[in-house]
């Protein structure tokens, strides 16, 4: 291969296609196996040497081959004596499968006659073309879909076992071609922020061309952008070492001007060079709410905001913080100002409700999440920490003009991460509180609307007929709603909605109210006010739909949910809701899930404590939790068939939902994720303190995925803290059992192995077998974790007793599968493969598959260890693919990991880096330092062995590291590769 990326593949241009291709047409193929077929019928195509015509005219496209260049391609310079003869009867051959009007005989020679369409190279050719296109008009994610497109018609080698000199020069052509399109793509990747999914590709692709300069420039950048700078270095390092051994000469200086790019640590190499694309929709947000469409005066705001807005293009960023009360109206004024300013930052606008006035304000680092996804940046180039994902969501913003509406803001050091800093781009800020400290922030006081502007919102709601005869009469209504908006919406609607009232009634109504209104203080009676009117006014199910559904901690509710808590069929309680979104005391957030202003919900929970008894309180809030109990424990027997974990739960008044398959059950889980470990944490109090344990039991898919880890692990430590203060040992054990698991999942082995003693302790206590069950098998594999094999050993055989005991199979295989990675880790790999078939022979003669795959997982690792690498690879991959299939995150990531072990024990170092790349990208941010620590020793052993030493010392570097700050006895081996290293 040469050193450069070589010399560019023109391919000839075609002729247009004089008829489109029909369903029986012929059609070839060449890059891959040639092959020939009519329709659906694969035809066969002969002999090689047979094939060997066939493939020199295909290739000449439409083009007459002489019998002397047929001769040539397939014997050169050495032909048979019989060669015009042996074409001549290959070409007959060929004649009677094709068809006369496709092979023909013209000027000595031969010609094979097909539709443009018909043959799978002019078809890549053409896409190519449109590709280079795409990419010249700035179109990078068209121009990646369609390169996309062309690399996945080949099939394997082009013209595979195809004889003669000409297929072979074909072969390379074809091949080279290949490669300079994989670097386009990998260039593109690049280009719209792909660079963490890219070096798993390129770490194979250089190991595989390990001269190819362009390949190592492209890993250089991936790596550098993914914030591996010292890999990146090293990979120059390592290609500089290689071309003095193999060529005598240095780097060729795109390469050189690189590295000293990357030593500098410059800016602009982490962005494309040239201007961005046209992006899709997702790359260019349009994130504002919908606008009111009766928005009424506030003039002079909208244009002082508006005109600070207009000016943002080509100065400092400008930041605007709109202040006032609630219901004053921010959040309408600003999205309508918003609105009316899209034109001025034509490349998006981003939006969020930072929900600052409830519990619990949204997280600056998961709003950067949003936005950087929204944005177009892939979930595994996102940062973990804060500052990482500030400073990359600047850079991204960097350049373009996007609007950021940051509503409902709790104080400025929530905001500050947000804003993007970068000239040519805007944040408005709504919040209850001034940001005074804000630096160089436009503050703006949002009062009460004017009497004129008040009346003027009133009646576009109510009608001018009906308040055009009453408008005294109307001026008394606003003014009673202390001239907030949202208090003024409300009233006109319920008078709206009622047409035998008249404006006097609601006058009178609202009469001796007025009288609560004093500055900010009053601004929140006259809110309450407003919203006393409204409920007064409900039919008494509305009302108590109303104040009851406000009792629940989620950020919004699902219809099914909402049913449960006020113990209606899901029809009735659509009907309820629906008449509150009509009110406006409740919000639509999408079909069939509903929440509440976080105004109206303090306001609701105010009237369930004035209106409704404790025990009716307590009773909706039990009723809920019964829904998600039951609903989870639903979705916890699909997923694992056979579990008596379910029968081991605490008794549900109300059922659940019920699932057609295991998809739909999770796809509920995971949607109803946040609301359901709230109704955990919110339940967690003696009369309902042991179902809301169960509930994080029969959630734990939650905790094991690592999309929920961190809420989950914080609902653990709520019920444990609640189970402590009852005194209650069932409830606690199972609380601390839990906590356990969260801190093993994420390599807290110290910590997981105290709560799980801990558990153990209060399990036997209070004779709760599935909690010594279940804390005697997490003992077990936490003490693998520690290599304390012969105390592992004896929690396992512990467990399994135990899971025996209780008829519990599934819990008796999971036992067997840990146990089996005890023997494999003393030396007894027969006994571990014997473990792990019999715990797989459980699993599946109940039809558990997520759990299978566990035992899969444990299985292949112990092959791995016998030396049947391939059964290995098998089971692995089959584990791989249902992990996936389940959402387990951490479980997919860690057995890519163990599919590298295996390539590197086979002696495929370049298989075993995809791999372990693989493994990192989907295990960042979950699973712990400690397997971090793992994957980064075998990528390095992975990439020495691919000849990248330097990579190799940046990853093992960095996993002594980590294995240091853990005092992990980890850390010796990694010393000894690195000082392997450093004696060659």
């Amino acid at each position: 291969m040469d050193r450069a990326s070589g010399p560019r593949v023109r391919v000839p241009e075609q002729r247009a296609p004089e008829k489109p291709v029909t369903a029986d047409a012929l059609r070839f193929t060449v890059l891959g196996p040639v092959r020939a077929w009519r329709g659906s019928e694969l035809l066969s195509s002969g002999s090689p040497q047979q094939r060997a015509l066939l493939t020199a005219l295909l290739l000449r496209e439409g083009r007459t081959a002489t019998a002397g260049e047929l001769i040539d391609a397939f014997w050169g310079e050495d032909p048979p004596s019989q060669a015009l003869a042996t074409i001549r009867t290959y070409a007959s051959r060929l004649r009677k499968i094709l068809g006369q009007d496709t092979l023909v005989s013209e000027s000595g020679g031969y010609a094979i006659r097909i539709d443009r369409g018909a043959l799978d190279l002019t078809l890549a050719q053409d896409l190519a073309a449109e590709a280079e296109k795409a990419r010249a008009a700035g179109d990078r994610c068209q121009a990646r879909t369609l390169i996309n497109k062309v690399l996945g018609l080949w099939d394997g080698e082009a013209l595979a076992s195809v004889p003669g000199p000409y297929a072979d020069n074909q072969r390379t052509r074809l091949e080279e071609w290949r490669l300079q399109l994989t670097e386009t793509r990998l260039d593109l990747d690049l280009e719209v922020g792909c660079h963490a999914e890219a070096v798993s590709e390129l770490t194979a692709l250089t190991a595989a061309h390990p001269l190819r300069e362009r390949l190592r420039e492209l890993l250089m950048v991936a790596l550098y952008r993914s914030g591996r700078q010292a890999e990146a270095l090293a990979v120059y390092a390592d290609t500089r070492r290689l071309l003095s051994e193999e060529l005598g000469v240095d780097p060729r200086p795109e390469l050189a001007q690189l590295q000293q790019r990357i030593l500098r640590a410059d800016e602009e190499l982490a962005r494309p060079a040239d201007e961005p694309a046209p992006a899709p929709a997702p790359l260019r947000p349009a994130q504002l709410p919908a606008t009111v469409p009766d928005f009424t005066g506030r003039s002079a705001f909208v244009a002082e905001l508006g005109s600070r807005l207009a000016t943002a293009e080509g100065s400092v960023m400008a930041v605007s913080a709109v202040a006032g009360i609630g219901g004053v109206g921010k959040t309408t004024l600003a999205v309508h100002v918003a609105h009316q300013a899209r034109r001025h930052f034509p490349d998006g606008q981003l939006y969020v409700d930072l929900q600052g006035a409830g519990a619990r304000a949204a997280e600056p680092e998961t709003v950067l999440g949003s936005f950087l996804r929204a944005l177009g940046t892939a979930d595994s180039a996102i940062p973990d920490t804060l500052d990482e994902r500030a400073a990359l969501y600047r850079s991204t913003l960097d350049g373009r003009r996007v609007l950021v509406l940051l509503d409902n803001a709790h104080d400025a050091a929530q905001i500050r991460p947000l804003l993007p800093g970068t000239p040519g781009c805007a944040a408005l800020v709504t919040s209850r509180v001034r940001m005074v400290d804000l630096a160089g922030a436009h503050l703006v006081d949002l009062d009460v609307m004017s009497p004129e502007e008040a009346l003027q919102l009133f009646t576009r709601i109510v009608g001018e007929e009906r308040v055009g005869s009453e408008r005294e009469a109307a001026l008394d209504v606003v003014a009673a709603c202390g001239f907030l908006p949202l208090a003024i919406r409300i009233a006109a609607s319920r008078l709206a909605a009622r047409r035998t009232w008249t404006v006097s009634v609601l006058a009178a109504k609202l009469a001796d109210e007025r009288r609560r209104l004093d500055e900010l203080q009053a601004g929140d009676l006259a809110v309450k006010a407003t919203f006393e009117l409204g409920y007064g006014q409900l039919e008494p199910a509305q009302a108590r739909a109303f104040r009851l559904l406000g009792l629940a901690d989620g950020p919004d509710i699902s219809l099914a949910a909402a049913a449960a808590l006020l113990n209606l069929d899901p029809h009735a309680a659509e009907d309820l809701l629906e008449a509150l979104v009509d009110t406006s005391l409740v919000e639509s957030a999408a079909p069939g899930r509903y929440r509440y202003h976080d105004l109206v919900r303090l306001y609701a929970r105010a009237c369930a404590e004035r209106d409704e008894q404790a025990v009716e309180r307590e009773s909706a809030l039990s009723r809920l939790l019964d829904f998600y109990l039951a609903t989870a424990a639903g979705v916890y027997a699909l997923e694992r068939p056979g579990d008596r974990l379910v029968d081991h739960l605490e008794p549900t008044d109300h059922a659940g939902l019920v699932f057609a398959d295991r998809h739909a059950a999770l796809d509920w889980l995971y949607t109803e994720a946040t609301n359901l470990l709230a109704c955990a944490r919110q339940v967690a109090r003696p009369a309902t303190l042991r179902r809301a344990v169960d509930l994080l039991y029969a959630a734990l898919d939650l905790g094991e995925s690592g999309a929920n880890a961190k809420q989950y692990e914080a609902a653990a430590v709520t019920v444990r803290e609640a189970a402590r203060e009852c005194g209650d040992p069932r409830a606690e054990s199972r609380a601390v059992m839990s906590l356990a698991n969260a801190h093993q999942l994420a390599g807290r082995f110290d910590h997981a192995d105290r709560e799980a003693e801990e558990a153990m302790r209060l399990a036997e206590t209070a004779q709760d077998l599935l909690a010594v069950s279940w804390a005697a098998n997490a003992r077990g594999i936490i003490a693998l974790y520690h290599n304390r094999h012969q105390d592992g050993e004896a929690f396992l055989n512990q467990a399994i007793d135990a899971f025996r005991s209780d008829g519990n199979r599934p819990g008796e295989a999971s036992a067997l599968c840990n146990l089996s990675r005890i023997h494999l880790a003393t030396g007894r790999t027969a006994s571990a493969i014997t473990l792990a078939r019999s715990g797989i022979g459980i699993y599946d003669s109940l039809g558990h598959a997520l759990r299978g795959a566990n035992g899969r997982y444990a299985l292949g690792m112990a092959l791995t260890q016998s030396g049947d690498f391939a059964a290995a690879t098998a089971k692995l991959t089959e584990a791989l693919e249902i992990f996936r299939d389940s959402r387990q995150r951490l479980w997919e990531g860690m057995s890519l990991f163990r599919l590298a072990e295996v390539e590197i024990a086979s002696g495929r170092p370049a298989q075993a880096a995809q791999y372990a790349e693989l493994a990192l990208t989907v295990l960042r941010g979950i699973g712990g330092e400690w397997r971090r620590g793992n994957v980064l020793t075998v990528l390095g052993r992975a990439l020495a062995g691919i000849g990248q030493t330097g990579r190799a010392q940046v990853c093992w570097n960095e996993a002594l590291g980590i294995y240091d700050d853990l005092d992990a006895p980890e850390a010796d081996g990694v010393r000894s590769l690195l000082t392997g290293i450093s004696t060659h």
